[in-house]
């Protein structure tokens, strides 16, 4: 049966925002002995409850990778394995970037799904997540990584929502001296497009104990590769001019996935040869854009003293500096992004306090949609391109070609001069481009931004039976505080500052969220039975005071079997981007969602959706038979257009329930059984909706509210954004969705040690989109596979210190839908192996592997790159 744990890290339920776990002296030791026969059921877990607890009994559903599992795992790095673990969801926006997400709304800047180090949090402050695992530790300093897939805001005021990650690194204390390892590695084989590229990654770490009170740690790596390659040529606008006739090649609105520049800000309805015609710019094409050779660099340093045991004071330091490829609404490629963390952390019996300090900039990063639309309009301003189009098309058609063929000879008419890539002009004005810090006219993102964040929790009934204090022993009492603020060096194009009194380029914008929790939970009938209460509460700067709830009971018929279920609800406040952003984007305005930022757009704003068919009415008209003037044609299809009904920001809101059974069975708990189930239910997701103000000509203030519909709707039908007399302000701007969403799944897992030292495991997740009520078409994508499932087989001493590790993981194809491009992601399935072959003096030890072994490409989500094979060999040694 499971060991008992000391009073003090008894299973208890803990409701803090951002608290820190409760010690870094609960680390997880499994023995590297390949011949061991069992399970080790004393293993326990921070995580589901912020305490020391076991396993086996936690609260709510947690995931773990421990060091055994770390050992066996055919993933290139420990980040990678997290994708075999039941319940969890990752996409690949880059080789060096993934993101993790549990139980649906998958996103590629997962602001709903929490990643922490040491629980410290490691988002990039103005994006709010994180940049994959590039601020986090390498696998020479992973200790083990705990995953809580689904909500845990009650338990952590993260925004986790969605779950919560948590990578626990080796203390400098009981884990010392040097460890190198390299990895060198190919991917792109076979791939006619690029050839193979190499692949490497060097990495270090020392930690030494200078006496029984101090020690440190040093950690370093360096990592080089060539990324992910994104070229889906799928048109996003198929039916750009269906009213003509013209699809496919054809189609001079055509709209490719990864092409930037001929997106629907780059279009104009042109009138030829009476006719109504929407023409799209060229746009270039991603891999024409972008640096696709990967580079990151990081570090951390950490200083640790201990007072005595069990009371520990540690500071770290983390650096890094990057370039891969980012994205949002848009794709970006980073380079020299640089984040740095400082941390300082005390753990004692009875008090846990941490503050971290993190600085986010973003180097000489840049937006792709930007870059191709503007790199296009620096040689032709678009009034000239389409004057030349329209000219070119006149002249072709009067020569006696076809319409589709004349259409092709226009668009090379205008591009006569165009930049093409690879020359020397064409990099130059890149390079310019990517140094203008307005994406009217450039590129760049230039962004300075920094997270600041005190927390602290008090153990009451440790500290009030420490003083004497006859409390029953079978009852817990908690209680903490934190307080987060984000501070944004204001850059004129991103972000600004919008406070009244505030010069809006010079004064930093800050934004902040306090908050507070108390907590009670007690073991009774024989410790068979745990219950836990929490309440917290937290105030952010722009919104009243958000409660939450949360209660847990643990049944334990038998130390071997429990039974859990657990209730709670959760807030996520908008993120700095959601709430503040402020950019001008190929003539279409970002604007967070905040009053202070939109106040009056929302209020004299048309749907961009009811303005789309609007104008595909209007154009279906023209060109139909008998044809319609144009004033005749808006007369009669100006009833389409429909008024903004969204308003302004409130935090998203989710209530869940959860119920779970995980046992051991047979001798020695050989075999694992975990099984969970859970309904929750969303509302006021955060989303985008696009949205038009027509304004008075010149590109003025609004019409007037009395203005007449037809005034509206002519100026409305007006595409013609940069001549001298635009009629229309675009937006796309940050709301809630008036739907509510509910959603359920489950999933189970099954891990099993036979004989020989051999681990085999299996585990089926199940994810549904119940239903929507009062479905607007506005909430987030769910974006999630219905089911998917994984099974795996390893050991590691399979025969004379020759090991291996199998992993096997399908998901079920489902409909993606974001602001980039809609549509269906299929179904996909790949096969993960490595040997290994350890040499026990000296401590060195080898692994070849490789990560989608049948080099099968596939996308993890639309708009993001071709993954194929990854094969690399690892070579690790150790000194101690």
């Amino acid at each position: 049966m499971p060991p008992r744990l000391p009073h003090r890290a008894r299973p208890i339920l803990l409701a803090a925002a951002c608290l820190p776990a409760l010690t870094a002296r609960a680390q997880t030791v499994v023995p590297a002995d390949t011949t061991r026969k069992k399970v080790d059921l004393g293993e326990v877990v921070v995580s589901a409850s912020r305490v020391e607890e076991s396993f086996l009994q936690s609260p709510v559903t947690v995931e773990k990778l421990n060091a055994r599992a770390l050992r066996l795992t055919p993933a290139p790095s420990f980040f990678d394995a997290i994708e075999h673990l039941k319940g969890v969801q990752v996409i690949t926006p880059s080789l060096a970037f993934k993101v993790i997400n549990a139980r649906g709304f998958t996103n590629t800047t997962n602001v709903r799904f929490a990643q922490l180090v040491d629980g410290v949090d490691n988002q990039a402050p103005h994006i709010g997540g994180p940049i994959g695992n590039v601020l986090g530790p390498t696998d020479l300093d992973i200790s083990s990584v705990e995953i809580v897939p689904g909500t845990a805001a009650a338990l952590y005021g993260l925004n986790a929502i969605n779950g919560l990650a948590n990578f626990r690194t080796r203390n400098p204390f009981d884990s010392q001296g040097l460890s190198v390892q390299q990895k060198t590695g190919v991917n792109h084989l076979a791939d006619p497009g690029t050839g193979a590229r190499l692949f490497s990654e060097t990495t270090l770490r020392y930690a030494k104990a200078l006496s029984s009170k101090f020690a440190f740690k040093l950690n370093g790596s360096y990592l080089r590769g060539y990324d992910w390659v994104a070229h889906d040529q799928t048109d996003i606008n198929p039916n750009g001019n269906a009213s003509t006739g013209l699809f496919g090649a054809d189609n001079p609105a055509r709209d490719p996935v990864s092409s930037y520049g001929n997106e629907s800000s780059d279009r104009r309805n042109l009138t030829l040869g009476g006719k109504s015609y929407s023409v799209a710019r060229t746009g270039y094409n991603e891999q024409e854009l972008v640096d696709y050779h990967l580079r990151t660099l990081k570090g951390d340093v950490a200083l640790h003293y201990r007072f005595r045991p069990g009371t520990e004071l540690a500071y770290t330091y983390r650096v890094a500096s990057f370039d891969n490829v980012y994205q949002r609404s848009n794709r970006f490629q980073l380079q020299g992004y640089l984040l740095q963390q400082h941390a300082l952390t005390l753990t004692t019996p009875v008090v846990q306090a941490r503050a971290y300090f993190t600085q986010e900039n973003t180097g000489q990063s840049y937006n792709l949609r930007s870059m191709g639309e503007n790199l296009d309009r620096s040689y032709k301003p678009d009034a000239q391109w389409y004057g030349d189009f329209s000219s070119a098309w006149n002249a072709a058609t009067a020569g006696g070609q076809p319409v589709p063929q004349a259409l092709a000879t226009a668009r090379t008419a205008a591009d006569a001069g165009r930049l093409q890539p690879g020359t020397t002009a064409f990099n130059q004005r890149l390079g310019q481009l990517q140094d203008i810090n307005n994406w009217d006219v450039g590129a760049a993102l230039r962004v300075r931004a920094s997270l600041a964040h005190a927390e602290a929790q008090v153990n009451v009934a440790e500290a009030l039976r420490r003083g004497g204090t006859a409390l029953p022993a079978n009852l817990d009492l908690l209680a903490g505080a934190d307080s987060r603020t984000y501070l944004v060096v204001p850059d004129g194009n991103y972000f600004i500052n919008p406070n009244p009194g505030q010069d809006p380029l010079r004064d930093n914008l800050t934004y902040t969220k306090t908050g507070g929790f108390v907590q009670a939970g007690g073991r009774f009938f024989g410790e068979k039975l745990r219950l836990t209460a929490t309440l917290r509460a937290d105030k952010n700067d722009y919104f009243n005071l958000k409660f939450n709830p949360r209660f847990t009971a643990v049944l334990s018929p038998t130390p071997r079997q429990n039974f859990r279920l657990s209730y709670q609800s959760g807030y996520r406040f908008p993120s700095l981007f959601e709430g503040f952003s402020n950019v001008n984007s190929g003539q279409v305005k970002r604007i967070g969602g905040l009053r202070v930022m939109s106040d009056g757009v929302f209020e004299n704003s048309y749907l961009r959706s009811s303005i789309d068919r609007f104008n595909a009415a209007v154009t279906a008209g023209i060109n139909g038979s008998p044809a319609q003037t144009r004033t005749q044609a808006i007369a009669a299809n100006q009833n389409l257009l429909v008024k903004n009904p969204y308003t302004y920001l409130r935090p998203e809101y989710i209530r869940s329930l959860e119920a779970g059974y995980k046992a051991t069975f047979g001798p020695g708990g050989r075999l694992l059984v975990d099984l969970d189930f859970y309904y929750n239910s969303y509302r006021d997701f955060i989303a985008q909706v696009e949205a038009y103000v027509p304004v008075q000509r010149g590109g003025g203030p609004p019409l007037p509210p009395d203005a007449s519909l037809n005034a509206v709707a002519t100026a409305l039908n007006n595409t013609t954004l940069t001549s001298p007399t635009p009629t229309q302000a675009r937006y796309r701007l940050w709301t809630n969705s008036q739907s509510q969403v509910q959603n359920y799944g489950g999933s189970a897992g099954l891990r099993y040690e036979l004989a020989g030292g051999y681990l085999a495991g299996g585990n089926a997740t199940y994810t549904r989109l119940a239903r929507t009520d009062n479905s607007d078409g506005l909430e987030d994508g769910f974006n999630t596979p219905r089911w998917a499932y994984n099974l795996s087989l390893g050991n590691e001493n399979a025969y004379k210190n020759l090991g291996f590790g199998l992993n096997y993981r399908w998901q079920q194809g489902y409909y993606s839908q974001t602001f980039l491009v809609n549509g269906n992601v299929p179904a996909y399935h790949t096969l993960d192996a490595q040997l290994s072959y350890a040499v026990p003096a000296p401590d060195l030890r080898f692994k070849l592997g490789a990560s989608n072994v049948l080099n099968q490409d596939y996308v993890s989500y639309l708009g993001g790159p071709s993954v194929g094979g990854l094969y690399y060999l690892a070579i690790t040694y150790a000194v101690k």
